[in-house]
């Protein structure tokens, strides 16, 4: 995850964090990946992007509550910090509040992914008194467009309803918002809605070419699209940093968001850019098999929640901490590795070491080497310093750069 406004917020007021680290010096980041964990497949909706291609159905063989017990104690031991509980639904799980109640009780950061449609003026009660520290509820469009993506009529105003409930009830809520060549249109909508309704967070995803959001994939939005919605998106961020905002703007699932910034701070903010480059380049870019991990609904671990189709290893045979620790796989040694190994223009780019090469799976997907480079980097070449090619998708260039075209 990209947290634009809090880049943001240091550029505006020119106030920049010292490298995390303790009184010896040694950096004091978390030991253990954040975890996302699907705790059920099944699902109330049917979503053209679902990366667990999730179903109304009971799917077999899911964690018990004693195994997800045994598995968040392991966690807790390794250090991991936070818990994405997600889906599937993971409001259709019966035990979900018991499983939040002991993940908060234990310390971590727990949150709630949820496509909000089970949250009513009946279920806030129980939701409000876990006590998440973070509720995330997706939103694909306004009205109609919302509901053609989740395959349900008045999805809409029921997850809109859920989020208001949220909100009103102090908990941390946000948006996610997947933009495909459907909904692109629909980006300024989502603005006003989130201004308009006070949301904490809006996070904009790109998407992933994983499970229906692979079948999908011909609905991604085009480069240019994509640079276009990132140009409006820095600059809101900048008009919520001077206003003294506290809403937070993130982006996920391309990584080339952070370069990105920095081209515009060159632009925008020339005198602060070095120092936005020294803290990008520690933040350090895609972490999938690093700082980021996934446990399915049955125990399988993968190396980030859109690596479905590849699977390290199962907690029912395993702990979680010595899976994540193997470096025998090769996907693995590759992801943990720094310069991870990548070809292509990433290999070329200047920028490797900002964004570490991206969102891998998008390249496997489609050319079937992990190793390749992101079909969806919207950087021209004269951007990310490698020599000019003949490209397809012409990209409108910063003030001073020269145009460029892009595959």
């Amino acid at each position: 995850m990209f947290r634009l406004s809090y880049y943001m917020n240091m550029l505006v007021r020119d106030e920049w964090p010292a490298p995390r680290a303790d009184n010896a010096g040694r950096d004091t980041r978390p030991t253990g990946p954040v975890v996302i964990w699907n705790l059920i497949r099944r699902c109330n909706l049917l979503c053209k992007h679902c990366y667990a291609i999730s179903g109304n159905v009971d799917f077999p063989g899911e964690l018990s509550f004693a195994q997800v017990c045994e598995v968040m104690d392991d966690l807790k031991q390794y250090g991991v910090p936070a818990l994405i509980l997600s889906g599937g639904e993971p409001l259709l799980r019966p035990d979900i509040f018991d499983i939040s109640a002991r993940a908060k009780e234990k310390g971590f950061f727990t949150a709630l992914s949820t496509n909000g449609v089970l949250i009513d003026e009946r279920s806030i009660g129980d939701i409000a008194a876990i006590g998440y520290d973070y509720v995330g509820i997706s939103l694909d469009g306004i009205g109609e467009v919302h509901d053609a993506f989740r395959g349900m009529e008045g999805a809409y105003q029921k997850s809109l309803n859920a989020i208001r409930l949220c909100r009103d009830a102090g908990l941390p809520v946000g948006v996610r918002f997947t933009m495909t060549r459907d909904n692109a249109h629909q980006f300024e909508n989502m603005i006003e809605l989130v201004r308009e309704e006070n949301i904490e967070r809006f996070y904009l995803s790109h998407l992933v070419y994983a499970g229906r959001g692979n079948k999908n994939r011909m609905d991604d939005a085009d480069l240019a699209r994509t640079r276009q919605t990132m140009q409006r998106l820095i600059e809101w961020a900048e008009e919520e940093a001077k206003a003294g905002s506290r809403r937070q703007i993130v982006t996920g699932n391309n990584d080339a968001d952070g370069v990105y910034l920095l081209l515009w701070a060159r632009e925008r903010y020339p005198d602060r850019a070095e120092k936005l480059e020294t803290v990008l380049r520690r933040w350090g870019g895609n972490s999938s098999g690093v700082m980021v991990a996934n446990i399915d609904n049955v125990g399988d671990v993968h190396p980030d929640t859109m690596w479905w189709h590849y699977t390290l290893g199962n907690v029912k045979e395993r702990p979680f901490s010595e899976i994540w620790e193997d470096t025998s796989d090769p996907l693995m040694a590759g992801l943990k590795r720094r310069p991870r190994p990548v070809k292509g223009r990433c290999a070329e780019c200047k920028y490797l070491a900002i964004c570490n090469g991206n969102t891998r799976v998008r390249a496997q997907q489609l050319t079937g080497d992990a190793w390749a480079e992101d079909p969806a980097c919207y950087l021209s070449d004269e951007e990310i310093g490698i020599t000019p090619r003949e490209r397809e998708v012409h990209l409108t260039p910063f003030r001073g750069h020269r145009a460029a075209t892009r595959a």
